[in-house]
């Protein structure tokens, strides 16, 4: 059975009372929170309450903390316990020392930029939800063995980006996408119009000089422009 759940590759469910309540039952739940999913490199444990509470203001709800920085399972634990309203999970998770640390942390959900079934199966173990990412059909086939039909299309725009991913829509029908990579403000409805596609992931709504500068009122407000990129 599709951990993704039996609907078609467009469509997200009605949040569950479960999902309701906070808890992520369903992988594909993170698609009901809004269009885009940011991408986070987070370097200052102190910046990270202030720019989850920037990004939960603006509307964005689910964010994707990255395992690219020290200080960043430290990151991920702080919003995790200030901020309730936000739903965080750990990107760039490589190992199953990362689905076992992102898990300790308060992690909601993972997401892998590549797909192992080691990953997978640890995932499933912790019952920590998986966006596995992929970039081949064949990791698309590999992916879906292990009971995953709802994956990160990464690096999106290096890989064929909406060409591929119309491509895909042909063997894969049952099979959703989240884009992630090289993916901008502008270029982001095309990909969001894709029957196949239920969300976008991107980096743009946390640049790197505003998180610097502790502009946090510009990250709200790239937030409350995002949650309207899809028409």
């Amino acid at each position: 059975m599709a951990l993704g759940g039996a609907q078609g590759p467009g469509e997200a469910q009605s949040p569950s009372g479960e999902a309701q309540k906070g808890i992520l039952m369903n992988i594909r739940d993170l698609a009901l929170a809004g269009p885009v999913i940011p991408v986070i490199v987070i370097q200052r444990v102190e910046d990270a309450v202030p720019l989850a509470e920037a990004l939960v203001a603006g509307g964005v709800t689910v964010l994707e903390v990255t395992l690219r920085t020290k200080v960043a399972l430290q990151a991920i634990e702080a919003i995790a316990a200030a901020v309730p309203d936000a739903i965080v999970g750990a990107g760039t998770v490589r190992s199953v020392n990362d689905v076992h640390a992102a898990k300790s942390a308060g992690c909601r959900f993972a997401v892998s930029p590549g797909y192992l079934q080691t990953i997978g199966q640890a995932c499933i173990a912790a019952g920590l939800p998986l966006l596995p990412g992929v970039s081949t059909a064949t990791e698309v086939m590999a992916a879906g063995a292990d009971g995953y039909d709802f994956l990160k299309l990464f690096p999106a725009t290096a890989v064929g980006g909406i060409g591929l991913l119309k491509a895909l829509t042909g063997p894969f029908p049952d099979v959703a996408f989240c884009p992630t990579g090289g993916i901008t403000f502008e270029t982001a409805p095309q990909f969001l119009s894709l029957p196949n596609v239920l969300v976008c992931g991107g980096s743009w709504l946390t640049p790197e000089h505003s998180v610097a500068a502790k502009d946090w009122q510009s990250i709200t407000r790239l937030a409350q422009q995002a949650r309207f990129l899809r028409t």
